[in-house]
């Protein structure tokens, strides 16, 4: 579930003024296209590619961004998720990029990327198959770990100031950056907490010019207008060797790239309702597709690869606003400044040390945000250790602290990034208790009322084996058979649906877990219902308030995955207490 924030001024789906939208927009995209300039610009360097083509990559990988921001801000069709998800270029695939440029050339890159961007649209398209995986724990630990990985090129960027300036220049402006922003976030209401950010850094800015530290050269060379020369590499389409021996390496920072994008679109819901809301699948299934899409437009262009960044997240916490206009603003002025050379060259001249404080306020909220979305899972002993474990894995891996000699050449330096060795960690963590289990006893029905008495004799089977009593029999068929009402079809329609159900219970400590799986449908998410029972009981017949009352009562906890084409309810059950009711 969502968390509720009454601080929350405008939520998803609300339309904030337009000034909030283009500020707010403003300032993601001065932090998007900062890392997309830096990452790519990086990847074709190291791989001492031509100016002109470095200038042209520069642009697809802006406009890409901007264009990919919008997309997942507006959805279309399955593509998208319809909130703040800002996308840029992927530190992710920095290593292989360069060795496919190194062996093959910007059309082997091409091809690279396009065909990782493939297996990125399947795997958005069967989320479904990695939901035991990909749990809340992982996704927490991966966006805890985001912070770890980017921490030390932040901290690098508070000595990035010219030569010969004064020694005072660079913490007095990280100072006043920090105490506007975090002041005015702390104290500040209304219009004053949405712009904190943009006044802390044009404060800091204004005192760092004092010191010369601000470029203005940068800004005065720059022209208005220009576009750079087209430098279309095409398709390496021989399928050699070169690209079969790469073609792994590109995949594993796809799979890495389509976690983080994972964790990010869970973290933005999480952050973007007033109320307790659960995580909608088919939502992260749209922004693992826009993330596919984005890759194959970098593909076609000729350029670095994309992923999505989780600073609409950490901005909706600071500020409070979560609109979906605010992505698209940010995805707006994104694209133009990648036709803007001057106002993209104000940005790029924002002071190292001002522009590491913002981020470390940002990156700040980000940790929190993971650590939120594990507690409210629920923590429990097994949780811990594949959290803590995977965390501090991730970051003596990202510190160099574990067999720097064998990781460093390992994968291209893969495992050097905290976020990929504790995510890995996290996963294979997981899985092993998945394969470690044992195996839940399993049925399959038409999804019908007439399917019931059938159901009722797998379940009490299931209760005689795990030697339940007759009470516990009498509380796992309640609870199945008001799931199982929930998740039927409209009377006109259940004739000609044909979905099928398939139940699947497991005895799991004291006691049982349900999960039931169904073809799915547009109807409201049960989970949603019972959270919020009894908010707006005037709206609802009395059968289904008698329903929800019943299953907030006997079951434990119920959990409603909706992915496209497949509804997953999970629901644990206690077993009653046999000595309840007793005498002494």
């Amino acid at each position: 579930m969502s968390s509720s924030d009454s601080n929350l001024r405008y939520q998803a789906d609300e339309t904030p003024p337009v000034a909030v939208a283009v500020g707010l927009g403003l300032q993601l995209a001065a932090l998007s296209v900062s890392a997309t300039i830096l990452i790519t610009t990086l990847i074709m360097r190291a791989a001492g590619q031509s100016e002109a083509y470095l200038a042209w990559a520069v642009f697809a990988a802006v406009a890409i961004g901007g264009a990919a921001t919008m997309l997942q801000a507006f959805r279309f069709a399955r593509i998208g998720m319809g909130h703040v998800l800002m996308m840029g270029s992927s530190a992710a695939f920095i290593a292989v990029s360069i060795e496919a440029l190194d062996r093959g050339g910007p059309a082997t890159l091409a091809t690279l990327v396009v065909a990782s961007a493939l297996f990125q649209l399947a795997v958005s398209d069967r989320l479904a198959l990695f939901r035991r995986v990909l749990t809340p724990a992982v996704s927490g630990t991966v966006l805890m770990l985001i912070p770890v990985s980017v921490l030390s090129a932040v901290l690098d960027l508070m000595a990035d100031v010219p030569e010969g300036s004064p020694a005072t220049g660079a913490p007095l402006s990280a100072l006043a950056t920090l105490l506007v922003i975090g002041g005015l976030t702390l104290k500040g209401t209304g219009a004053l907490r949405l712009w904190a950010p943009l006044i802390g850094v044009l404060a800091g800015s204004l005192i760092a010019a004092v010191f010369g530290l601000y470029d203005t050269a940068r800004v005065a060379e720059a022209p208005w207008i220009g576009l750079p020369r087209f430098q279309w590499p095409g398709f390496d389409l021989r399928f050699g060797a070169v690209f079969w021996s790469l073609l792994p390496g590109f995949l594993l920072a796809a799979m890495i790239g389509g976690i983080r994008t994972i964790s990010s679109a869970v973290a933005i819901q999480r952050v973007s309702w007033r109320g307790p809301r659960a995580v909608d699948f088919r939502d992260v299934q749209g922004a693992v597709a826009a993330d596919a899409v984005s890759n194959v437009l970098s593909g076609l262009a000729g350029t670095a690869p994309n992923t999505s960044y989780s600073t609409g997240a950490s901005m909706a916490q600071l500020t409070g606003v979560a609109a979906r206009r605010v992505g698209i603003a940010a995805g707006a002025m994104f694209l133009a400044l990648a036709f803007l050379p001057k106002a993209l060259a104000v940005i790029l001249a924002v002071p190292g040390p001002v522009f590491a404080t913002f981020l470390l306020i940002m990156i700040a909220m980000l940790f929190m945000v993971g650590v939120q979305m594990i507690l409210q899972d629920g923590i429990d002993f097994r949780k811990s250790l594949i959290v803590g474990v995977a965390f501090w894995l991730g970051v003596a891996f990202q510190s160099g602290a574990v067999y720097p000699e064998f990781v460093s050449g390992f994968a291209g330096g893969l495992l050097n990034n905290g976020m990929t060795t504790g995510g890995f960690a996290a996963i294979l963590m997981t899985v092993f208790l998945e394969v470690t289990e044992k195996r839940a006893a399993r049925i399959e029905a038409a999804l019908d009322v007439a399917s019931l008495p059938r159901l009722r004799t797998f379940l009490g089977e299931f209760v005689a084996v795990n030697g339940w009593t007759e009470a516990m029999a009498d509380r796992l068929d309640a609870v199945f058979e008001e799931i199982l009402l929930m998740l039927l079809p409209p009377d006109a329609e259940r004739a000609r649906s044909g979905r099928r159900l398939v139940l699947l219970a497991k005895k799991d400590g004291g006691g049982a877990v349900l999960e039931i799986l169904s073809g799915a449908d547009e109807g409201s998410n049960v989970e949603d219902r019972v959270a919020l029972l009894g908010e707006r009981t005037g709206d609802a017949p009395v059968e289904e308030e008698l329903s929800l009352r019943v299953l907030r009562h006997l079951a434990a906890s119920v959990r409603h995955q909706q992915y496209h084409g497949l509804d997953v309810v999970t629901v644990r059950v206690e077993a009653p207490d046999p000595t309840a009711g007793r005498r002494t």
